[in-house]
């Protein structure tokens, strides 16, 4: 068990964002990834894919800011980086309406750097093909054994039903956390202290 205990922090909000991103998994199973280094591939909006991962419970809720491909180009490419190294059981896809549904998936674990030319090039661990789900109520199963300490995941969607733009709304991710990733202790004391002014008092207890 990870604790971590700071007190006196000012900005209350900026500390839920942080240890959010920071807790492994959630009660049902669902994944928790390092979301403010959640990162897209020619996303129409920069920063937007980080608004995809939400709680399993939140997964139809309205945002004002989904993913979304550029016009005229529905490929995407999204890298998830775990705060542990995890098991991956299933996903979870919520795409648009009027055709803008991702149609494929294509997953690559512990590879940073993947780009449109290697994603087409590259076999993928798995690949799936998708359907229009609106609801959330489907969750792809993966190879389990294949999917065994995951230190991050790459997603490429090549293509949609049809509409000129690919839209992701909601990305779920279940499983099994395995260890916590030594490295993530310093990136959280960065990131709660980016300015000491902001902040009287942090208090790492024990990880």
């Amino acid at each position: 068990m990870h604790i971590i205990q700071l007190k006196y922090l000012l900005n209350h909000s900026y500390l839920r964002l942080v240890l959010n991103s920071y807790r492994s998994t959630t009660s049902n199973g669902q994944l928790n990834v390092i979301q403010f280094q959640v990162s897209a591939l020619n996303e129409a909006v920069a920063g937007s894919a980080k608004s995809v991962f939400r709680a399993w419970e939140e997964r139809l809720s309205h945002s004002e800011v989904w993913l979304e491909s550029n016009e005229g180009d529905p490929e995407l490419i999204v890298f998830i980086p775990f705060t542990s190294d995890v098991k991956i059981k299933s996903i979870s896809i919520i795409g648009g309406t009027d055709g803008s549904s991702p149609s494929k998936m294509r997953a690559f674990i512990n590879r940073e750097g993947i780009d449109f030319s290697d994603a087409q090039s590259m076999q993928p661990v798995q690949e799936w093909d998708l359907v229009e789900n609106l609801q959330g109520v489907l969750e792809y199963q993966t190879r389990y054994s294949r999917f065994q300490g995951v230190g991050n995941l790459t997603l490429h969607f090549p293509d949609n039903y049809g509409a000129d733009a690919t839209e992701i709304r909601y990305i779920g991710l279940k499983g099994e956390v395995t260890q916590l990733k030594r490295d993530v202790v310093a990136t959280i004391v960065y990131e709660l202290m980016p300015n000491p002014s902001d902040h009287k008092q942090v208090l790492l207890l024990c990880v």
